[in-house]
């Protein structure tokens, strides 16, 4: 056997990854529920009958070598272009080209990565070529397309959603690439420990790209000049040193979980909102930003049913700014565990939206004579006069209409602190009827 750095050595070999990239749909792992047999995007490849189509997922789940597969099942020319390098200049000459292969009957079909890396000008200059049917466009995105793609691309596009791989096909990739004598490491007679590749499986958090090559640098790394490589556990964590990460401060990751997490405080569920707590905070989330989420949560959601949270969540926002990472992941994750196991009352903020849709939508009232101001000379002319003091009144209450036309808008639940409120408020509905 050649000495493993004889086997490295090729000037130009691709990265594992790329050399172990799927040659036909059969040896496409994941992404069954697109991929399988009888499922829509196989069909549309197997029959070359394919329409414009946005492929949706996160990195190395397969979008791209999709390209590969259509290539070997088509007739018609694939072009591959990359939104990043590419001009509206190349557009031109796509444009130039695809009349001349449409007038000799041949198809072309752009692919188009990273395509939210096209501006809204760039995107429109595909728009009148797509719909005049010159090309048909697949672009591939990892950003939600209904948020980075022009509403009028999706509209002539199919969307298909590409999901991370799980570990269990992450370990099959990577058996593969061991077994492999042509594109993979076969050569090299590696031997891995189930748990040193559920180790790189776990690290490459769904993405076969980085599992690859994850395996690569952990072979390349402790491969001895002569010999089997066992690959143990220990290899891989020092190979790899740290976990991938995969959040996005600014993209799809960020808002996933920061929904996540507030709705698994509303739903009052404090483990899962400390877990998405801890990936916003590990992912380099703006710790100002949980902190602001948190207010807004403490009264949308708690309320009057406990009037400590926002208390909690004020003083939260405030020892961001005068602590700042690390320490203030305490005090936030105090602050989520303690709204998470609060009551729950959304009232004031169903009271506010219902009296916001009435100002909007209904004739406004006008503010009843004895409520008007006073405090100028002429005002009881105006006939600002009547009103009544209600501390003057039996337990601080007066009978008095303080609108036009009265309206319930605030309708407190019988829970946690917000009880007593309800109780209270029980009691002067008894006694209006009663005056």
């Amino acid at each position: 056997m050649k000495e493993q750095s004889e086997l490295f050595a090729g000037v130009n070999r691709p990265p594992l990854a790329k050399r172990m990239a799927p040659r036909s749909l059969d040896e496409f792992v994941g992404q069954d529920h697109l991929l399988g047999p009888g499922k829509p995007l196989r069909t549309l490849i197997e029959t070359d009958q394919l329409s414009s189509l946005i492929l949706w997922g996160p990195p190395g789940c397969g979008k791209s070598a999709i390209a590969g597969l259509i290539a070997g099942r088509t007739k018609s020319e694939l072009v591959r272009l990359n939104a990043v390098t590419s001009t509206v200049d190349d557009l031109r000459t796509l444009k130039k080209e695809s009349q001349g292969r449409r007038s000799s009957g041949q198809r072309t079909i752009l692919f188009l990565d990273e395509i939210h890396r096209f501006n809204k000008a760039q995107q429109d200059a595909l728009l009148p070529d797509v719909e005049e049917g010159l090309y048909i466009l697949v672009g591939t995105t990892t950003h939600n397309p209904f948020f980075y793609v022009n509403r009028a691309l999706i509209s002539r596009s199919r969307v298909f959603t590409f999901e991370p791989l799980t570990p269990e096909s992450l370990i099959v990739l990577l058996k593969r690439a061991l077994a492999d004598p042509e594109r993979g490491l076969a050569a090299m007679g590696v031997e891995a420990e189930p748990e040193a590749l559920e180790a790189i499986a776990r690290s490459a958090e769904g993405d076969a790209r980085g599992a690859l090559n994850g395996l690569e640098l952990a072979v390349m790394a402790n491969a001895p000049k002569a010999g089997t490589l066992r690959l143990t556990v220990a290899h891989v964590k020092d190979a790899l040193q740290n976990k991938h990460m995969r959040y996005d401060r600014d993209e799809d990751e960020h808002y996933d979980i920061i929904s996540a997490f507030i709705k698994s405080v509303r739903g009052s569920d404090p483990d899962a909102a400390i877990y998405w707590l801890a990936r916003m905070i590990a992912g380099g989330e703006d710790p100002r930003f949980i902190a602001r989420r948190l207010v807004i949560l403490a009264s949308e959601d708690v309320g009057n049913a406990d009037p400590r949270g926002l208390l909690m969540a004020s003083a939260a926002m405030q020892a961001v700014d005068t602590i700042g990472l690390p320490e203030v992941q305490i005090i936030l994750a105090h602050v989520t565990a303690y709204l998470a196991c609060a009551p729950k009352s959304n009232a004031s903020y169903q009271a506010i939206n219902a009296a916001l849709k009435d100002v909007a939508e209904q004739p406004l009232q006008q503010v009843p004579n004895h409520l008007r101001g006073t405090g100028y000379k002429g005002a009881e002319e105006l006939g600002h006069v009547g009103y009544q003091y209600a501390h003057e009144g039996e337990g601080a209450w007066v009978e008095q209409v303080y609108m036009e036309h009265p309206k319930k808008y605030y309708l407190p639940t019988d829970r946690g602190a917000e009880a007593k409120l309800k109780e209270y408020l029980d009691k002067l509905d008894a006694r209006r009827k009663k005056a």
